[in-house]
């Protein structure tokens, strides 16, 4: 079986670990003070890669908490992913410089193909994209607007400008604890023929095992929030019936 990574989440806003519900800032749990301390206890628990979101950075259109997760990439041995407001070389560069192993872009992959276009053919796998989907259709600006491109069809053109691992997220499933769409995830992976990472709507150990048994036809991995701070599932265990399939 290919490789599945489990990616335990943390959303900073105001320097704190939190969840939103559906990307709703006015619908948010603080989980931790001290997202610094949070990512070490996923590493600590048996976590290969920490998936990390600005989000007052996606809010505000460039990266906000630079500083905090340069300490989060610089506090732990394994590799961090960050996304949230990254709209500009400078932005993709200063993250990588702090210890950030790779960068998400969302909004800017639809809104500014020639900066894309210039991440993925100087970063090449560094440089991962997130696509936020509402009913097929790709949504940005922290998921406060749709716009009119189909998902499968941006996934499929980036693939082709060496986009090499997408971050797909059903904007319906994500914090609702109702589980992953694993036809739309699987969608994207054929239509793209590269990995996606799913994300939103993991609710519940068995939700992983079922997105693993599709590692070998492109789901790379899932990023693991509420589920986890709440308490669903321990990531310990998580990993380790991962680990048990292969």
């Amino acid at each position: 079986m290919s490789s599945f990574t489990i990616y335990p989440a943390i959303d900073i806003r105001g320097g704190q670990c939190v969840r939103l519900v559906q990307g709703d800032y006015d619908r948010e749990t603080v989980y931790n003070a001290n997202p610094v301390e949070v990512a070490k206890s996923w590493e600590a628990q048996g976590g290969a890669f920490i998936h990390v979101v600005d989000l007052d950075g996606a809010k505000a259109g460039h990266p906000v908490n630079d500083e905090l997760i340069g300490e989060i990439a610089r506090s732990v041995q394994v590799p961090v992913q960050v996304g949230g407001g990254l709209r500009t070389l400078e932005d993709v560069k200063r993250l990588l410089a702090l210890g950030v192993s790779r960068v998400i872009l969302g909004t800017a992959a639809i809104e500014d193909r020639a900066f894309t276009e210039a991440v993925l053919g100087t970063y090449g796998d560094k440089a991962a994209i997130g696509i936020d989907a509402r009913n097929g259709f790709v949504a940005t600006r922290g998921w406060l607007e749709t716009s009119e491109v189909q998902a499968e069809a941006l996934a499929k053109e980036l693939a082709g400008k060496g986009a090499e691992t997408f971050i797909f997220t059903d904007i319906s499933r994500d914090g609702m604890m109702q589980g992953p769409n694993v036809e739309a995830i699987l969608s994207l992976a054929k239509a793209s023929g590269k990995t996606v990472i799913a994300s939103g709507g993991v609710t519940v150990q068995d939700d992983l095992l079922r997105l693993a048994a599709h590692a070998n036809e492109g789901v790379g991995g899932a990023i693991v929030g509420k589920a986890l701070y709440t308490g669903n599932f321990e990531l310990v265990q998580a990993i380790a019936a991962i680990q048990a399939l292969k």
